[in-house]
């Protein structure tokens, strides 16, 4: 039953995914990443053909390796988001809680988005530090 109601999951994200390609406002990644999150709980074969796909396998594979989003993603998001939230929200006559919920939604996406690292933290190998030794105290060298 559970691997049954992540793989529905997993296609419904998918489609909200696929979905956001076409309509900005609606983001595409995060249901992607979502999408191979649930399919990694209910369908190798589904998780594997995303990891492995053109354009959304090496976002999936950055996310579930070290949770970054690359730097290219973040710019191309956050431009796309904001313009598609400036028509209605400056051109169109819309009720200000309408707008506000708009704006709202926006910040807190962008606020996520970039508090992700844009790559991998290089841990650095213990072998290529520098030996630390202690100092000698300057009264017992003389």
């Amino acid at each position: 039953m559970r691997k049954a109601l992540f793989f529905g999951m997993g296609w419904v994200c998918l489609l909200l995914g696929l979905i956001g390609v076409l309509l900005p406002l609606l983001p595409t990644t995060p249901f992607i990443i979502l999408a191979a999150y649930c399919f990694s709980r209910s369908s190798r074969r589904f998780h594997q053909m995303l990891v492995g796909h053109r354009l959304f396998g090496p976002i999936i594979r950055d996310w579930e390796a070290h949770g970054v989003i690359p730097l290219k993603v973040k710019w191309i998001s956050s431009t796309m988001m904001l313009l598609m939230i400036s028509y209605p929200v400056f051109f169109k006559p819309l009720h200000w809680g309408i707008d506000a919920s708009m704006l709202g939604v926006a910040v807190i996406a962008l606020v996520y988005i970039w508090s992700r690292p844009s790559r991998p933290r290089q841990d650095s190998n213990p072998s290529s530090k520098p030996e630390l030794r202690p100092q000698a105290d300057s009264a017992d060298s003389a």
